[in-house]
């Protein structure tokens, strides 16, 4: 006579799982690239302004810019480290504990780095500008800049960690 109960490899790996997962995945590159994609357009908008009077601070008015693709590289780490522990049903399985911290751990990327692009674009598109007008402002902005940056690598350094704990 077959058992009535279910199988309890199947009750902790839903065929949803791995849904959850994917969202982590989406969650991170959405949020990420978003960020990082207004703090490059806010800055670029302060450079080109900047271009226009003083053509020689182009190139020392690109760090916002360069921070900001920072950003979307947190997010595409954490993205690549997420679907490397996926694997389809057969060959692995997926539980639903795994699945709420790779979705978790994209959140947390995501979300910081669409903070932290927000930040850098500001404060990118305000410095430069102040910077073409006075140049003493240009420390002071690399480290306000810095600040804005450490917001998006907090998120990875907690979804690196989130990730390890699905491991386990």
């Amino acid at each position: 006579m077959a058992s009535t109960l279910a199988d309890p490899a199947s009750e902790l790996s839903p065929n949803f799982a791995p849904f959850f997962g994917m969202m982590g995945i989406a969650a991170a590159m959405i949020f990420g690239c978003l960020g990082a994609a207004y703090g490059t357009a806010k800055s670029g908008i302060g450079i080109a302004g900047v271009g226009t009077y003083r053509p020689d601070l182009i190139m020392k008015s690109l760090i916002p810019v360069v921070m900001s693709g920072i950003i979307a590289v947190y997010a595409l780490v954490i993205a690549v480290l997420i679907a490397g522990d996926m694997a389809p049903p057969p060959e692995k399985t997926y539980s639903l504990f795994t699945g709420f911290m790779h979705l978790a751990a994209g959140l947390s990327v995501g979300l910081s780095g669409l903070a932290a692009g927000y930040a850098i674009g500001i404060v990118g598109d305000m410095g430069v500008r102040c910077y073409m007008q006075q140049s003493r402002i240009f420390v002071g902005m690399v480290l306000i800049l810095i600040f804005g940056e450490v917001l998006g690598l907090y998120g990875l350094i907690v979804g690196l960690i989130l990730n390890s704990k699905s491991q386990a």
